[in-house]
Order: C-alpha cells, then sequence, then structure tokens
C-alpha cells in the first residue's frame, strides 16, 4: 500500500468488518437466550448446549473448506466457467493466519494489489461470513429443539453452515456469481441465501423428524406448549434485531470508487454485488421493515408477544432482498405481506402436514425469505444487478429460479436426503423414554443428588459444631 490513501480506506475497511463481526455475535446471544425459553424446564440446558457447541463445529468446518467453496464455485463450476483459484482461502494458506503483506513475501501467489488487501481483511471477511454460517446452523436450532440428538444435529448444521449455504452465496450473493451474471438474481442482505435457504433445510428435516410427544391430538389439532420463560424470548429477539444492524452492516463494502467511467473518484458504499447503496438508505428501510412486521404480527396473532416480535423478525427478513433499492415505503409494505402469508402458512402447514416447528423457523425464514425474493422480481424489474452491464437484470423469473434455487435445491433437498439416511440408521431422534422425561433427566438427577448430599453434609458439620459448643 504504498498510497496513503488506499492504506487509510483498507485499515478502516479492516476495523469496519471487525465491529460488524463483534455486532453480529449478539445475534447467537439472542437465538441461545429466545430457544431456552421457548424449552420446556426438562430440555432447557440440552437446547442451550446443542445450540452452542454449533459455533466450535462450523468454526472449524468453515476455516478447513466453507471459506474456499465461496470464492472456488462462483462459475458454478460448469455454467459461466470452471472452477475459480482462490489460494488466499485455502486453509494451509500463509494468508490464513497473521501476515502483513508487502512485497517480496508472496507465498500465496498473489499480484502486488491483491497482497495489499487480502492480508489485513481475509480474517475479518472470514469472520463475517462464518457469523452468517452460525445464524444458518442456529435457524435448524430452534424448529428441531426437545427431539433431536445433538451428533444429528451438529452434522446437519455443519453441512448447511459450511456447504449448502455457502455454495447459494457463492452462486448468487456475490460480485463474479453465475446466478447474477446469468439469472440477475438479487438478494442484497440474504433473504434467499440465508434465511429461505436454512428455512427449507429446517423443513426438510423436520418433516423426518416428526412433531414432539402430545404435539397434536387424535384430530391433528396442535396442542400449544406455553414457553417456560417468554421474557427470555424477548429479550433474545431484542438481541436478534441489535445483531441484525450488524448483518446489515457486514453486507455492504463500507468505501469503494464506484466511477463506472473510471474518468473520476466517486466513492460509496456498496452491496456484496458492487452496486452502490448507503447505510443512511438502509436504515430507514431496516426499521420500516421492523415496524411493519411487529404491527403485522401483532394484529394477526391478537396481541402473542411470541408472534409480535417474531413478525419483526420476520418483516426485516422478508424486505431484505431488496432494502438497497426500496423506498421505505415498499420497504414497510413487502414486510406486512410477508409476515401476513408466513403467519397463515406456518399454522396451515402444521395443522395439514402435523409439522412441529417449535419456533416458527420455517415460517419467518423460510417463507419470509423466499416471499422477499420473489417481490424484488417485480419491485425492482428492469434494475441493474451488477455494475457490469454484461450480467443480467432483474426479472421475476430470475427471481423465481432463485428462490426455487435457495429453498428447494440447496435448502431441502441436501437435508431431505441426509435425514432419511439418519433416520434410517436410527441416529436422527432421542429415545421416547428419553424425551418423555426430559432431555436434562441425567443431569438435574445428578444435581438433586448433590444437593441432597451437600445439604446432609451441611446440617452434620452444623449438628457437631453445637455439640462441641454445648
Amino acid at each position: 500500500m504504498d498510497q496513503e490513501l488506499s492504506a487509510l480506506t483498507v485499515i478502516f475497511t479492516e476495523f469496519y468488518y471487525w465491529v460488524t463481526v463483534v455486532m453480529m455475535f449478539l445475534i447467537h446471544v439472542g437465538f441461545c437466550l429466545y430457544e431456552v425459553g421457548v424449552s420446556r424446564e426438562k430440555n432447557k440446558l440440552n437446547t442451550l448446549m446443542k445450540n452452542s457447541m454449533l459455533i466450535p463445529v462450523i468454526t472449524l468446518g468453515f476455516f478447513l473448506f466453507g471459506w474456499w467453496i465461496y470464492f472456488a464455485f462462483q462459475n458454478g463450476p460448469g455454467v459461466t466457467g470452471a472452477l475459480k483459484s482462490a489460494s488466499w482461502s485455502e486453509p494451509w494458506n500463509p494468508l490464513m493466519g497473521p501476515h502483513l503483506g508487502g512485497s517480496g513475501n508472496n507465498a500465496a501467489g498473489l499480484s502486488q494489489d491483491e497482497l495489499d488487501l487480502w492480508p489485513r481483511l481475509n480474517g475479518v471477511f472470514w469472520a463475517a461470513f462464518l457469523l452468517f454460517s452460525w445464524t444458518a446452523g442456529s435457524i435448524l436450532s430452534g424448529a428441531v429443539i426437545e427431539r433431536i440428538r445433538s451428533g444429528a444435529f451438529w452434522l446437519l448444521s455443519l453441512v448447511v453452515g459450511c456447504v449448502t449455504w455457502v455454495l447459494g452465496a457463492s452462486w448468487g450473493w456475490s460480485d463474479a456469481g453465475w446466478m447474477v451474471r446469468v439469472l440477475g438474481y438479487h438478494d442484497a442482505y440474504a433473504s434467499g441465501v440465508i434465511h429461505a435457504l436454512a428455512g427449507g433445510s429446517a423443513l426438510a428435516i423436520l418433516i423426518h423428524l416428526g412433531p414432539r410427544l402430545g404435539r397434536f391430538r387424535a384430530d391433528g389439532t396442535p396442542r400449544v406448549l406455553p414457553a417456560h420463560n417468554t421474557w427470555m424470548i424477548i429479550i433474545g429477539m431484542f438481541l436478534i434485531f441489535t445483531g441484525f444492524w450488524g448483518f446489515y452492516a457486514a453486507c455492504n463494502i463500507p468505501i469503494a470508487d464506484i466511477d463506472p467511467d473510471d474518468t473520476t473518484q466517486l466513492f460509496s458504499a456498496t452491496t456484496i454485488y458492487l452496486t452502490p447503496t448507503t447505510l443512511s438508505a438502509i436504515t430507514f428501510n431496516f426499521l420500516m421493515a421492523l415496524a411493519a412486521g411487529m404491527m403485522t404480527g401483532y394484529l394477526v396473532s391478537h396481541g402473542d408477544a411470541f408472534w409480535t416480535f417474531q413478525g419483526g423478525l420476520g418483516g426485516i427478513i422478508t424486505a431484505s432482498a431488496g432494502n438497497d433499492l426500496y423506498h421505505p415505503y415498499q420497504a414497510f409494505f413487502v414486510a406486512a405481506f410477508g409476515v401476513w402469508c408466513a403467519y397463515k402458512l406456518h399454522f396451515w402447514v402444521e395443522k395439514k402436514f402435523r409439522i412441529d416447528d417449535a419456533v416458527g423457523a420455517v415460517a419467518i425464514h423460510g417463507y419470509c425469505g423466499s416471499i422477499g425474493v420473489l417481490l424484488v422480481g417485480f419491485l425492482l424489474w428492469g434494475y441493474p444487478s451488477s455494475p457490469d452491464d454484461t450480467f443480467a437484470p432483474i426479472t421475476p423469473w430470475g427471481q423465481l429460479a432463485g428462490a426455487v434455487m435457495m429453498f428447494l435445491l440447496l435448502g431441502f433437498v441436501p437435508c431431505y436426503i441426509m435425514t432419511a439416511a439418519l433416520r434410517r440408521a436410527g441416529v436422527l431422534r432421542i429415545p421416547r423414554e428419553v424425551e418423555f422425561a426430559g432431555l436434562d433427566y441425567q443431569l438435574v438427577a445428578w444435581e438433586q443428588e448433590q444437593r441432597q448430599e451437600f445439604s446432609m453434609a451441611e446440617r452434620q458439620e452444623f449438628q457437631t459444631g453445637v455439640k462441641e459448643h454445648s
């Protein structure tokens, strides 16, 4: 970095992404609180540990192969080109660790411009995408609580968090992905590539996993299982909203020269597609979508706290695909429509197919995300998908193909096949006796035994002391 301005830009960008990663960590804190709050008392510790341990599982996988998949598969391969070289993302490369760049030390085989960039930004870019991967795993976690084996869940979260969602991002959420180039796919803040994909994955798992014991009556109508701690759910949702701010910021490139003719310097933030946007624009739309989602959730659920806050999240997710270009009015009505549809679909699917989605993850992430992707095709029809004018523009058919790709082909199908195999092997669901007793029953029994032993010892020492002083 021989120019002071370029050096400051890179260092600012490095710090910018580092801050977004810290903010996004709150999403996972929120998911843990939220899911534990929904779980019944007898399962709460298992729910906490199941979700918490996806952090090390996905982190290791994303370091070893997830980051490389994102860059290497942008052409398909075989759709718009061959497998791409991405040496900086290979786990054995010196740039996957401490490195100051410079010249004369180019073990990665990069150009000088790349050496000026990747040593500073590789780690924070990797971490931002890693936090997106944790989110994909956590979406699965809430849907399947209180009946899935932890090992089966971690395996599924590894595949979704390090392979399938990363493929979706490589194809449709990068500046050179084949879906952007060929279909004009637009998904600025990941309604499809994370939320629709993870929602489709969760639905596939739930089909094979089955409902919790006692969840449905003989006539097929569902019983309501009250949450054990509503306050924990609400605090968790507020933390998810807060972390979502970091997520939105991390989806942007904070400063880039966007002059198409390169005759002057025109700096702006851009989306991941390198199309211009501003933090001010997405702030308007984020808050309008949150407001519409909460209002709609409150109205359709007749004031239910759980669905009011779920509606807020669903509103953001629905509008996210186009929130770089929407007017705030558009973001508001898109969010309201998505939440209304998702709420109605959730209860129809639940009753019709006996799908026991403990937290409404399929509806809020899968249905809202897919609806958001589809609406972009109509509301932003004809807008450029990329600053490269050889790429296809945004169209309804391109967005329809993208929604099918994310929810069905990358989300539902792989997890349906995997979960069928796990079920056949007898390692998907916990035994009925354990489910009835509660997944925490061994720990609870051990804690009771320790409390009793401690109480007896305390009483004995107290009585001995009384005798000695008498």
